[in-house]
């Protein structure tokens, strides 16, 4: 039992993050699946390889996204089948396979993160540029993403 007089508010903290992340993952996992007939997954998978336009091995996905090699691969076959995704075996390494967007891929992607974007921009209306900095701050100290 901790007797730091914090202890018991830095867990209702913790409870509170928890909370707003699951509310906010949910709120985005209904505006793909209804208003764009998609899932996190895909989105996540999309992103990952928008921001290496040159591609990624399978194993690079995996880890960028922290899934295992059969989740990623769930995905991206079905990115595949519908065309937005594509793969290539490396010419050093037959067992190597890259994938990456394709144009219709990347097109996409982009109309779809920018609506991504607004959803939660709307979700967190609430916060004022004072209550980002401030809240940028604490999740800096502690050791979120720069």
């Amino acid at each position: 039992m901790s007797h730091d007089p914090l202890s018991k508010r830095r867990l209702k903290i913790w409870i509170r993050l928890l909370g707003v992340t699951r509310t906010a993952e949910g709120a985005l996992r209904e505006f793909l699946r209804l208003g764009h007939d998609t899932t996190l997954p895909r989105f996540d998978v999309l992103a990952a390889l928008y921001r290496r336009r040159d591609g990624v091995t399978m194993s690079e996905l995996s880890r960028m996204l922290l899934v295992s090699n059969g989740n990623a691969t769930t995905v991206v076959d079905r990115l595949e089948k519908d065309g937005l995704v594509r793969r290539t075996q490396s010419d050093s390494d037959r067992r190597t396979v890259f994938v990456a967007l394709t144009p219709e891929g990347l097109a996409q992607f982009e109309g779809l993160a920018a609506e991504h974007e607004a959803q939660v921009n709307a979700l967190f209306s609430g916060l004022t540029e004072a209550d980002l900095d401030t809240l940028t701050d604490i999740l800096k100290r502690m050791g979120g993403p720069k």
